[in-house]
């Protein structure tokens, strides 16, 4: 049989069609049954009168539960008064593909941990839907922008011998006959790229953090977003090419989904004017205790309340939703991050805010062999375990530097949500592993 979406039925008016999908409601009244149906395009009304005695039919429908999945065969009515697009759908046939037990686990109102050991059920609405509509949206305008500018994509492993971040993060795993480590980041990796001369670099792939925290921007495994250019002069170039590169994202999503973002989350997708402002850390901190805000001490980062400010300081000054903040000390970064020549005690590293978030962090590395392995000795690395990465930049390596972040933070952000459980497929934390 051929499937008719529900949004294709105005196209169907006085044809009779077949849709397929779940009982959104059935309202068995006196004379007449309707059934409200949902599929992955929206809602659509059918209808049955009701015999006397009722029909195989009238009693087939009485039965239906919520949730039920279920394959309507009828003709396409145009009717004014049916508020669901003006159209209904004049019963003929019913099969039911699937019966749903009549006490559904979840409701649209339940606490999130509760819908997420439900998520399949939690996904079935379409708001939900359009958040990963979204999401390929976004992915499909990163690549789109990637490509006409000649990145290659990367895969790279997720067992690692060694830690690639902090040692403090690290799931273990047995491996054959010894340990290994579920990645935190591609960051070696991309960079060997660059040493391999592939010039500039992409990956999107899961990414592991044994992280304890359960606010709601942190999860143990998610999936990140990184890139890497070589042949830079300075992070300058790495934060021009991320404001252009989100700018279009963002004007891709705004174009076709921006609408209905607006009319579900109550959220406007602003696509972002160019340049972003930026500013040091150092700077930041100053322009923070001018408005009364106590920001963190000298050699540490900006805490998350100081983020918020910041961004809404920025906001009302710039009217700029996005803010790069620049040259964070060498206490805060990792010991590949480019030092300044003039001030070593600072790197070549920059933040991107957004709305209050920390969205991305970057960098330029170091890519001289002798200057990164005096950087990993200054800041007590244990280079033996790493050596395979240090020896990328043995045999003449590229000026380069990068990003990352990760993908549900923007997807949050995007879609003005309050934590990145509602954005993740299936979200992984501290406690959560299933479903």
């Amino acid at each position: 049989m051929t499937r008719t979406l529900t949004a294709e039925l105005k196209e169907k008016v006085g044809e009779q069609v077949t849709v397929r999908g779940w009982v959104q409601a059935v309202r068995d009244q006196k004379r007449m049954q309707f059934l409200i149906l949902r599929d992955e395009t929206g809602l659509a009304q059918a209808v049955l009168p009701k015999e006397e005695p009722p029909s195989e039919l009238n009693e087939a429908i009485t039965a239906l539960t919520a949730e039920s999945a279920v394959t309507v065969t009828g003709t396409v009515v145009a009717d004014e008064r049916v508020k669901l697009g003006g159209l209904e759908l004049r019963i003929e046939g019913l099969t039911v593909d699937s019966l749903a037990e009549p006490e559904l686990p979840i409701a649209e109102d339940s606490a999130l941990d509760k819908r997420i050991d439900w998520r399949y059920l939690d996904l079935r609405r379409l708001d939900r839907r359009l958040i990963f509509e979204v999401q390929t949206t976004a992915e499909h305008a990163m690549r789109e922008f990637w490509r006409r500018e000649h990145f290659i994509e990367l895969h790279t492993p997720k067992f690692m011998g060694s830690a690639s971040e902090s040692g403090a993060e690290l799931f273990k795993v047995e491996y054959f006959d010894r340990e290994a480590y579920l990645a935190q980041s591609p960051q070696f990796y991309k960079q060997m790229a660059m040493a391999a001369g592939f010039g500039k670099v992409f990956e999107v792939g899961p990414v592991f953090r044994a992280n304890p925290s359960f606010t709601s921007r942190h999860d143990t495994e998610f999936t990140s977003v990184d890139v890497e250019i070589s042949w830079i002069d300075s992070h300058e170039d790495v934060m021009a090419f991320e404001e252009r590169w989100l700018a279009h994202v963002l004007a891709s999503v705004k174009e076709i989904h921006g609408e209905q973002i607006e009319a579900t989350f109550d959220a406007e997708v602003v696509v972002p004017e160019l340049p972003f402002p930026r500013v040091t850390l150092e700077g930041a901190k100053e322009m923070l205790r001018e408005h009364g805000h106590e920001a963190p001490g000298a050699g540490h980062d900006l805490d998350p309340p100081s983020e918020r400010a910041l961004s809404e300081i920025i906001k009302q000054q710039q009217g700029h939703e996005f803010a790069f903040v620049t040259d964070y000390p060498t206490t805060v970064r990792p010991f590949y991050h480019m030092r300044h020549a003039d001030q070593p005690t600072l790197t070549k590293s920059f933040d991107l805010l957004w709305r209050g978030i920390e969205l991305t962090t970057g960098a330029q590395r170091e890519h001289r062999y002798e200057q990164l392995l005096a950087q990993a000795k200054d800041k007590g690395v244990d280079t033996p375990p790493i050596q395979y990465y240090l020896d990328f930049f043995r045999f003449g390596a590229p000026p380069h530097g990068g990003f990352g972040f990760g993908l549900t933070r923007l997807l949050m952000q995007m879609l003005g949500q309050d934590n990145v459980r509602e954005v993740t497929f299936l979200y992984r934390g501290p406690h959560r592993l299933e479903p």
